[in-house]
């Protein structure tokens, strides 16, 4: 049975688990959204990046892209479902997701379409 947990570990936590993303980023990207992805080397034996073969996830809702908090809660809630979901079938990867500007204006159906679209094309380039 698959399970479709998103608890502690499944989260990029700490400053430096971040810096590992935003150092040798692969970049996929929407009308409304910014995923950084780093593959994990398999060979890590510390934690200090990701050593788990699980995908961890972090976002990065700024204020000025989304002003009321409301939104940017709503957002992230939207990212964490999708990805919570998707996580069975997407690579041993951590992820940051930072969202442009308008994103506010979408409703969460057309969030969730967008999101799905770069699941897919994460999942497409690391097959080959």
């Amino acid at each position: 049975m698959t399970t479709y947990k998103f608890n502690r570990e499944s989260r990029l936590l700490t400053p430096g688990h971040f810096q590992a993303v935003f150092s040798k980023p692969i970049r996929f990207g929407s009308r409304h959204f910014t995923l950084l992805v780093t593959q994990k080397p398999h060979t890590l034996v510390s934690d200090k990046h990701n050593s788990v073969a699980k995908n961890r996830l972090g976002l990065a809702v700024a204020k000025k892209r989304v002003k009321l908090a409301v939104q940017r809660n709503r957002i992230k809630r939207q990212v964490r479902e999708s990805f919570r979901l998707n996580q069975n079938n997407l690579p041993a990867i951590d992820i940051v997701v930072m969202v442009k500007s308008g994103i506010d204006q979408l409703d969460n159906k057309m969030i969730n379409q967008e999101l799905e679209k770069i699941w897919r094309k994460i999942i497409q380039r690391h097959k080959n």
